[in-house]
């Protein structure tokens, strides 16, 4: 167990005396979500959101958790990193022990420090980054792949199917983006496949015509991007109008309607890697009607892994008949679990033992196509 852990355990302890006094009368659970309702990525925010909730009325439908009845409670991150701690910090005071998100690697890495400090409970639905639980924190969970596993599957499909004579890497200089961009490049190098480009892009610029310039100079005629659809869509629709054709392919990060509002046609024809489309599994399509009733998309992907983190949370709180999030780690990481994304379990760090990314044809009309492997 780590030191902040120990501390994190022993506040925990501290307030378990009270709990077990106002158990009986406490007949909600709080439940924090967190990730960005505002800001440019609000999309990805939105997809966990909808999956989290629907969870949590379905579960109370049910009857609740142990007597209780659960409550939601959404804050907004903007998937800036000093925002997420001060999110984090407002949850722990806020007496919320358990969490689902946040959403940007960049904003969960630093709330993650806090949470396991103070003794809360986080599974993320949608943060990749390895490094989130490489500090081998015990309260720390998430229900979808890592970057390591998504760029070894980007990067194996550009070497065997791909084959680029001319490869550029372009990343937005986050950890998320540039994490996978550098994942892509070392395998690929090691492959033999040497990137002409590796450059970084910054968030929120909105002309691109010195990179496309480069590219063209370059002959390039694949390009990787790591990062989020706002940039991307803008040098997919830029690269159209400058006459620069070649293919390119991105991660989840890029996968949702706004690209193909900003790229427009540009999009047709971009691979991506993502999370398995649950919404077209047949064991979730009474749970899709239900979001389709709410006016609600369920083919984002952080949807089902939201919906998930509520559902190995929930069930940990059913079998062990506590809340403590130490105990519910301990059982969430002894146990395999039946969810919407399949049946699923934790590994010593707190990382699914399966791989969840698949390979995607985006199409301009906003849908996405599995590639046949």
């Amino acid at each position: 167990m780590t030191k902040k852990a120990t501390f994190g355990k022993t506040l925990v302890a501290a307030g378990t005396l009270m709990a077990a006094i106002t158990a009986a009368h406490a007949d909600t659970l709080k439940i924090g979500i967190a990730g960005p309702v505002t800001g440019p990525v609000a999309q990805y925010g939105d997809m966990q959101k909808i999956g989290a909730m629907m969870a949590i009325d379905k579960i109370n439908e049910a009857g609740g958790v142990n007597g209780m009845t659960l409550e939601g409670v959404i804050y907004d991150d903007a998937c800036d990193p000093k925002q997420a701690v001060a999110v984090a910090n407002r949850i722990v005071n806020d007496d919320i022990r358990h969490v689902i998100g946040h959403l940007c690697s960049s904003s969960t890495e630093p709330a993650s420090d806090i949470y396991e400090e103070e003794g809360v409970m986080m599974i993320t639905a949608a943060s990749t980054s390895p490094s989130i639980t490489e500090k081998g924190y015990e309260l720390i969970f998430r229900t979808i792949g890592l970057d390591s596993l998504q760029g070894t599957l980007a990067a194996d499909y550009i070497k065997d199917k791909i084959k680029p004579q001319r490869l550029a890497v372009i990343h937005d200089k986050q950890q998320y983006g540039e994490g996978l961009a550098t994942t892509v490049k070392e395998i690929l190098g090691d492959a033999g496949i040497e990137s002409v480009m590796f450059e970084g892009v910054t968030p929120g610029d909105k002309d691109f015509s010195a990179l496309i310039a480069k590219l063209k100079r370059n002959n390039i005629d694949f390009v990787y991007y790591g990062g989020y659809h706002p940039e991307l869509g803008l040098i997919l629709r830029q690269s159209r109008e400058k006459g620069f054709d070649a293919a390119f392919m991105g991660p989840e990060g890029v996968v949702n309607s706004d690209l193909a509002a900003i790229a427009g046609d540009a999009m047709e024809g971009v691979l991506a890697t993502a999370p398995k489309s649950f919404d077209q599994s047949p064991e979730n399509a009474a749970l899709v009607e239900a979001f389709k009733e709410r006016n609600e998309d369920p083919s984002g992907p952080f949807v089902f892994p939201a919906y998930s983190a509520i559902q190995v949370m929930t069930e940990a709180m059913d079998a062990t008949g506590k809340t403590d999030p130490f105990e519910l780690a301990e059982h969430l990481r002894a146990n395999r679990f039946d969810t919407t994304i399949g049946e699923i379990g934790f590994d010593a760090k707190g990382d699914l033992t399966e791989p969840t990314f698949e390979i995607y044809t985006l199409h301009a009309d906003g849908s996405k196509t599995p590639v046949s492997k």
